[in-house]
């Protein structure tokens, strides 16, 4: 198994493709850490789905917009498993995919990117400071974090959201160039429209209709599809890659 007895974190994974990525962690043996905000039900449940899997689990809730509650989650898990090998940084803040329902350019606020910029931006900055410690220490590590293809392709300009995710895909890039040389990786996964997700459920089928017609693949990602290149930039399979972002959208972009 490739994970076995390895500590994976990953934020946002009490549903969605957050709660695929942990399950498909726990396929491959890891001990996962389901990070949630508020549905412990929720997270309880893929604890016990990593568990019939073959691997292990832990749910813990923690804001990952706040940076005390980040080192509080942080500190706890250093103490029960001693280490963490891989983060995935999924959370992010609720948005609906709605084309109808979007704001336009000039009906946005400042503060409905600053919203999105926390939910993305800094709960990644958060985390990737409180882990990035005991990875060095290591001299190894792997950090992952979930972005949009439509940083590439804004087919439909949600600004404030693309915008969030357009500055994460930078802030990556950045923290790969200063720490490769402590053997930390730092990559991004960018997928396209995901369903059935809570994000994904109002799309209306026309969307979906005119995605698939563009997209070479002739179909619409389901969370599991998006696991795979996520455990690649993990594993050592990848381990001379960082600072990429892999588009997992069935060809709708190529880069």
């Amino acid at each position: 198994m490739v994970f076995k007895d390895k500590v994976v974190l990953v934020t946002g994974a009490s549903r969605g493709i957050g709660a695929a990525i942990a399950q498909s962690f726990a396929q491959e043996g890891a001990f996962v850490i389901v990070n949630y905000l508020q549905n412990n039900e929720a997270a309880e449940l893929v604890v016990n789905a990593c568990r019939e899997r073959g691997g292990d689990a832990w749910a813990i809730q923690a804001d990952v917009t706040s940076e005390s509650v980040v080192l509080t989650m942080v500190n706890d898990i250093l103490t029960e498993v001693g280490k963490i090998e891989v983060l995935v940084n999924n959370a992010f803040k609720p948005y609906v995919f709605n084309p109808d329902k979007r704001k336009l350019a000039w009906e946005l606020s400042w503060d409905d990117y600053q919203v999105q910029i926390d939910g993305a931006l800094r709960s990644t900055h958060n985390v990737c400071q409180a882990v990035l410690p005991g990875m060095k220490m290591r001299n190894r590590g792997s950090i992952i974090n979930m972005v949009t293809d439509l940083v590439a392709r804004p087919i439909v300009p949600y600004h404030d959201y693309n915008t969030a995710k357009s500055a994460l895909v930078g802030y990556s890039r950045n923290l790969a160039a200063e720490l490769g040389q402590f053997g930390v990786r730092i990559n991004c996964v960018a997928p396209g429209l995901v369903y059935p997700t809570d994000a994904s459920r109002d799309t209306k089928e026309e969307v979906k209709e005119m995605l698939i017609a563009q997209t070479p693949l002739r179909r619409i990602a389901s969370p599991d599809d998006i696991t795979g290149p996520v455990l690649f930039l993990a594993s050592d399979w990848s381990r001379f890659m960082t600072g990429q972002t892999l588009y997992v959208d069935g060809g709708l972009v190529m880069s």
